[in-house]
């Protein structure tokens, strides 16, 4: 029991909003969104925010945070080091490179204050040199450190991304606080479905063509007035 509530607090840590990673300042593109009006009330944020859990992260994302988890438990860096360059060189602007190592960044610098990440964090410092840990692998890294079993630590990460943007469409559209409880409401059912998707997609068969998706985010480079760094 006690390994369990600790496993499960870990999990919690990691997506509570007050965690010191700089989330409240990216939208991933739904800014941008917002402004081109292909999201403006509740019912559309919900799509928007569905579709890129379905499509984009369950069939990618996903499958690379769970062979940055495996290579931790694993204890092969090596095998780190590669998933999070893919990680990286999968990103298709400089608006989503930037949220990902800020954040991976800041979120690496945290790993000291977990006892449990002590020995990742003495490996990381001899192996990964020239590109730090991307969010997407800084998070599966720290919960495979801290014995998170695979899908807690999944269903952490998608709960802070999914949470992140729906507060993102609250403010921006915006939205009163219950729809977005709503939206929430409505997107936990869709978050084990993504779960199940990503664990059973092999790692030389993941994808996505979220072309809107990158435009969106190239757009919002040069968008006139904004609030969000993505």
């Amino acid at each position: 029991m006690q390994n369990n509530s600790t496993a499960t607090l870990a999990a919690l840590h990691l997506a509570s909003p007050a965690l010191p990673i700089g989330a409240f300042a990216y939208s991933q593109g739904l800014e941008q969104a917002i402004e081109d009006r292909l999201v403006h009330d509740a019912k559309t944020a919900q799509v928007w925010i569905h579709d890129i859990l379905m499509l984009s992260l369950a069939k990618q994302e996903l499958v690379l945070w769970i062979g940055a988890y495996d290579a931790v438990t694993a204890d092969d860096i090596r095998t780190l080091d590669q998933i999070n360059t893919e990680i990286l060189s999968l990103r298709e602007t400089q608006e989503f490179r930037l949220e990902s190592m800020q954040m991976g960044q800041s979120l690496t610098k945290l790993f000291p204050q977990w006892p449990e990440a002590q020995a990742l964090t003495r490996d990381l410092k001899a192996y990964v040199k020239t590109i730090a840990l991307t969010y997407t692998a800084a998070f599966a890294a720290i919960c495979a450190a801290s014995k998170v079993p695979l899908e807690l630590g999944l269903t952490s990460y998608l709960w802070a991304w999914t949470e992140n943007q729906v507060v993102a469409a609250v403010k921006q559209i915006p939205l009163g606080q219950s729809a977005g409880q709503a939206i929430l409401h409505d997107l936990k059912k869709s978050i084990p479905e993504a779960i199940a998707i990503a664990c059973n997609t092999p790692a030389d068969e993941l994808g996505s063509a979220a072309i809107g998706l990158a435009i969106t985010s190239a757009r919002h480079e040069n968008q006139y007035s904004r609030l969000f760094r993505s």
